[in-house]
């Protein structure tokens, strides 16, 4: 077999894989809430049992998935370490760890704590092209690539959209969009696009709505949300940092870490059960229906405490949809208040999106990536201006307060830092 052809059967296992285990994945989260909870979502379950259910249930979910990471000795593993195979080459992804990660971080979600699954099937889409790449005996060039495929394909599983997909590898894992990965990264966007599709259904993920630009006027008020944005997406950086560094001075260790961010999860879902899981769940409630403006920011804080006290204690789990839910509920109360006399004939729904957008881009400094993705969300074309200008707003002013991005900062703490130039990601400094 030639060298081309072991690579084209790589890419093509690597881009099908990925998207038929984050369908597998999704779909036994749902199984899983119906066999404890008698309901379709997490959220739902949750809001069914008893305070005291809301409490045990969370504890619960925890302390298995902590035991899983005690007992497999798994190492910390994510998408920083995507990035550095990527753009080092170097190829410390394992099959084997990302197992042992993605059985915690599915009980986790399953329990009820306050992650995202995008997290685990990004991871397990680069460390699949790491594994096909050894096992084909691919160059390393073309295994890097593999790899970037993988966490395409990881992406557009997750959110069912695949443009942003490409543009997350190009823009966030690659930084720059490299002709020899841009091909490669569309063909496994699409085919995992295909397949989840297929399996799972063709429409957004979030539903088909009708939102828009009632006047370019409204424009003044959309950039203003992106600050706002980026303000909300600095401060769940803080809060998650804060939270991170009580969990590496703490004693503790596995099962009983998680097990206290379990708890505070479930002590939160007492009054706020919206908390648990990813955030899917009360983000369609909040586009759909616009709730009272105390609730939203109650539920933003909470979101925000909830979301990292879960993943300071180690449980794999990204905070992406997470971010997602706090932008809408930042767009929602920005709706009712600033835009209801400053744009008073925009619409609600558009002021949820661009808040998604803005927050997220803040968060991962990818202002295209997050205005495709909730372009791609919506389905809605003229929401693209507000879109763009918020995201770059929220990504600018992000940097201009010295936050960086969530995935410059998990490099940072293993001792690499970046700097993106024409030619792509260049480590700058190892300590």
């Amino acid at each position: 077999m030639t060298p081309r052809a072991r690579f084209a059967i790589g890419l093509g296992v690597v881009a099908a894989g990925a998207a038929l285990f984050g369908v597998v994945f999704r779909l036994s989260l749902g199984w899983m809430n119906q066999l404890l909870f008698h309901a379709t979502t997490v959220v739902e379950g949750l809001a069914r049992l008893p305070p005291a259910g809301r409490l045990l249930v969370p504890i619960a979910g925890a302390a298995v998935a902590g035991s899983i990471l005690r007992l497999s000795g798994a190492r910390p593993q994510g998408i920083s370490n995507v990035m550095e195979a990527v753009a080092l080459g170097r190829m410390g992804l394992s099959l084997r760890v990302t197992a042992s990660r993605l059985g915690a971080s599915w009980t986790a979600i399953a329990g009820g704590l306050s992650i995202g699954r995008e997290g685990p099937l990004i991871e397990f889409g680069g460390s699949l092209g790491a594994a096909a790449g050894r096992r084909l005996g691919t160059s390393a060039d073309e295994t890097r690539i593999l790899v970037a495929a993988g966490t395409t394909a990881g992406f557009a599983a997750a959110y069912n959209t695949p443009f942003a997909a490409v543009m997350f590898v190009l823009e966030t894992i690659v930084g720059v969009a490299a002709p020899t990965l841009l091909v490669q990264v569309m063909v496994a966007s699409v085919l995992a696009t295909a397949i989840t599709r297929t399996l799972v259904g063709a429409g957004p993920i979030y539903g088909q709505r009708a939102f828009g630009l009632a006047s370019y006027v409204d424009l003044a008020s959309f950039g203003a949300l992106g600050v706002a944005g980026a303000i909300a997406a600095v401060g769940f950086k803080q809060v998650l940092a804060f939270f991170e560094g009580v969990a590496e001075r703490s004693a503790l260790s596995q099962p009983l870490q998680a097990i206290v961010g379990g708890a505070l999860v479930g002590a939160i879902a007492i009054g706020v059960p919206e908390v648990g899981g990813n955030g899917y769940e009360p983000l369609n409630a909040i586009l759909d229906v616009q709730p009272a403006v105390a609730w939203l920011a109650l539920l933003m804080v909470a979101k925000v405490v909830a979301t990292s006290g879960s993943v300071a204690t180690g449980i794999p789990g990204g905070v992406f949809t997470p971010m997602l839910l706090v932008g809408a509920a930042l767009g929602a109360i920005w709706a009712q208040t600033v835009g209801s006399w400053a744009s008073p004939d925009a619409t609600g729904g558009s002021f949820m999106l661009v808040g998604m957008a803005a927050t997220t881009a803040a968060s991962i400094h990818a202002p295209l990536t997050a205005a495709v993705m909730i372009f791609e969300l919506s389905g809605d074309y003229p929401v693209v201006l507000p879109l763009l200008l918020a995201t770059v707003v929220a990504t600018s002013v992000s940097r201009a307060l010295g936050s960086e991005s969530v995935y410059d900062s998990e490099l940072r703490k293993r001792g690499l830092t970046w700097e993106v130039t024409l030619e792509g990601r260049r480590l700058e400094r190892r300590r």
